[in-house]
C-alpha cells in the first residue's frame, strides 16, 4: 500500500510503551504501524531517528477569549502558539465578549475558530443562565464540556462572564442539576466567594496593594472549602465533575478524602503550580498574578505526589494572554491587573523535561498531557493516542537538544508577558507538530495555515467517568 506520509525510525510512545515502529498516515489518520525496516511506499518520509514520537498534547483548559480583546490574542495567534508548543487540540473556555452561554454565541465562536485555528479546537459552554433550552442547543452544537466559576465576575467584565459565574450555592446547585442531565463533564473553578471577598476586604482596609496581597486574598482554604462544597453537593446531584487548576496541598487532601469514599470527580493541575512558587512573584511581579495564586514549595511537592498516585489526572495550562500594559498596572496596585499568564508553549516542554530528568515516567507524562484528557472528555480513541484509526495528531520531540525560553522564539500574542518561563531551560525540543496529517510547525517555524484546525466534539458515550 502507498501512504501519504510515513514517520520512520522514531521511538514511538504508544499505550503499550515505547515501540520501534514506523507510522503511516493517510487522509488525516494513522493508517498503519509497522516495524522499522518494513518496506513501504510513501509520498513523504519524515525521519524521526533519535526522537520521541508522541500523541499531540490536548490542552483541556485554554483561553484566547475571541472575540474579545484581539490585542491580547485570538484563535489564530494562540493556536499558532499551541502548534509551536506541540499542542494539537485546545479546549477553549467560554470567556468571550459576550460570554459563550447561548447556542447562537456558541455557533458564532465555532465559525470563528473554524476560520482561524491552526490546531484542532473544542468549545466549552457556560450553563449559568440556567436555561435548559440553551444548554440543549449547545449540546447539539457539540460543546465539549461546561465551565462554572464559583466566584463573582471581575469588575467591569460582566458581559464576558454572564452565565459563567455562580457565586451563590443555590445558583450553583441549580446549574449542577441541569448540567447533570447532559452527561457531559463540567469543569469548575473552585474558590469560595464569601471567604475570598472577606480576605480581599481585610487587605484593602489595611491599604495592602502590593504584589503579595493577591495571594493572601486567596489562601489555600478558599480553594479547599470550595472543593468540599462542590463534592458534597455532587454526592446528591451526580454531575460529571472536573476540578480546574488544583493548586494547593490543602485542596488536594480534601479532594483525596472524597475520592476515598467513592467520588468519581477528576482534577487537573497546571505547570505553573508544578514549577513555580509564590517567591516567583518577587521575581516577575504582576506577570505571576494567577487565580488561584502560586503557592509554597510544600504545595508544589504535594501536587507532584498527586500526579504520581493518579489523584490528579491531567496537566493543562490555563493559558491566559494579556497585554504588557494590563499587567504593568499592578506595579502600583495589584488589584488593577487581570489574573492569568500564557503557557501553552511550555506544556509539552515542561512535562517531557520532567520525564527526561526522572521526575515522571515518560509514558505517564504523555498520559497527563494527552491520553487522559481525551478519555475524560470523550474524544478518545480519535485523539490522545498513537494507534491505527486515530487522528494523525502527532509530535516529534528531540530529547538531545535543550530549549531556553525567550520572547523571540514564542508565537503567542502575549509572548512579552511570558515572564514566568523566560530564561528557563528545558531538556528537549519540539521539532515537529502534525495536525490531521499535515505539518503545522517544524524546526521553529509555523508553516500551517488558519483553518487547518478542525472543530472537535465529544462522543457522549465515550466520556470516561472512572477517574
Amino acid at each position: 500500500m502507498r501512504f501519504e506520509t510515513v514517520i520512520t525510525n522514531g521511538m514511538v510512545v504508544t499505550e503499550r510503551g515505547i515501540e520501534a515502529v514506523d507510522i503511516a498516515l493517510n487522509d488525516g489518520q494513522i493508517a498503519a504501524l509497522f516495524s522499522h525496516g518494513t518496506p513501504f511506499e510513501s509520498a513523504e518520509i519524515i525521519d524521526a531517528a533519535g526522537q520521541y514520537v508522541i500523541p499531540g498534547a490536548i490542552d483541556i483548559h485554554f483561553h484566547c477569549r475571541a472575540p474579545a480583546y484581539p490585542e491580547r490574542g485570538d484563535f489564530a495567534t494562540e493556536t499558532r502558539a499551541a502548534a509551536a508548543g506541540g499542542v494539537t487540540t485546545i479546549f477553549e473556555m467560554p470567556i468571550s465578549k459576550p460570554c459563550c452561554a447561548t447556542g447562537d454565541i456558541f455557533r458564532a465562536r465555532k465559525a470563528l475558530g473554524e476560520a482561524n485555528a491552526y490546531v484542532n479546537f473544542a468549545l466549552y459552554g457556560a450553563p449559568g443562565l440556567l436555561d435548559r433550552d440553551e444548554i440543549a442547543d449547545m449540546v447539539a452544537e457539540g460543546a465539549i464540556a461546561w465551565k462554572i466559576f464559583m466566584t463573582g465576575a471581575p469588575a467591569g467584565r460582566n458581559d464576558e462572564f454572564e452565565g459563567l459565574c455562580l457565586p451563590s450555592v443555590d445558583g450553583l446547585y441549580q446549574a449542577m442539576k441541569l448540567v447533570a442531565e447532559t452527561g457531559l463533564v463540567c469543569t469548575v473553578h473552585p474558590e469560595d466567594n464569601v471567604l475570598l471577598e472577606w480576605h480581599t476586604a481585610q487587605l484593602k482596609a489595611a491599604n495592602r496593594n502590593d504584589i503579595f496581597a493577591h495571594g493572601e486574598s486567596r489562601p489555600p482554604h478558599v480553594e479547599a472549602l470550595a472543593i468540599a462544597t462542590l463534592l458534597t453537593l455532587n454526592e446528591s446531584v451526580g454531575m460529571n465533575l472536573h476540578i480546574a487548576h488544583l493548586s494547593s496541598k490543602e485542596a488536594l487532601e480534601v479532594f483525596r478524602r472524597f475520592k476515598r469514599t467513592g467520588s468519581t470527580a477528576s482534577a487537573e493541575t497546571c505547570p505553573h503550580y508544578l514549577f513555580f512558587t509564590e517567591e516567583d512573584l518577587g521575581r516577575v511581579g504582576p506577570y505571576a498574578k494567577i487565580n488561584p495564586p502560586l503557592r509554597k514549595q510544600a504545595d508544589v511537592e504535594a501536587l507532584w505526589g498527586g500526579l504520581h498516585d493518579d489523584t490528579l489526572m491531567a496537566v493543562t495550562t490555563d493559558h491566559s494572554p494579556f497585554t504588557v500594559e494590563e499587567k504593568e498596572r499592578a506595579r502600583t496596585d495589584i488589584w488593577r491587573t487581570p489574573p492569568g499568564a500564557p503557557g501553552v508553549e511550555e506544556l509539552v516542554l515542561g512535562m517531557m523535561d520532567a520525564a527526561l530528568t526522572g521526575r515522571l515516567p515518560l509514558e505517564k507524562a504523555v498520559r497527563l498531557i494527552s491520553t487522559n484528557g481525551a478519555k475524560r472528555f470523550g474524544i478518545y480513541p480519535h485523539k490522545g493516542t498513537i494507534a491505527v484509526g486515530a487522528d494523525a495528531d502527532i509530535v516529534l520531540y528531540d530529547p538531545q537538544q535543550t530549549t531556553t525560553i525567550s520572547p523571540d522564539m514564542l508565537f503567542s500574542q502575549a509572548k512579552a508577558c511570558d515572564k514566568l518561563y523566560e530564561g528557563r531551560t528545558f531538556q528537549g525540543n519540539v521539532r515537529r507538530t502534525i495536525v490531521g496529517g499535515k505539518t503545522v510547525f517544524v524546526d521553529g517555524q509555523v508553516i500551517g495555515e488558519p483553518g487547518w484546525g478542525k472543530f472537535v466534539r465529544p462522543v457522549a458515550a465515550n466520556v470516561d467517568k472512572g477517574f
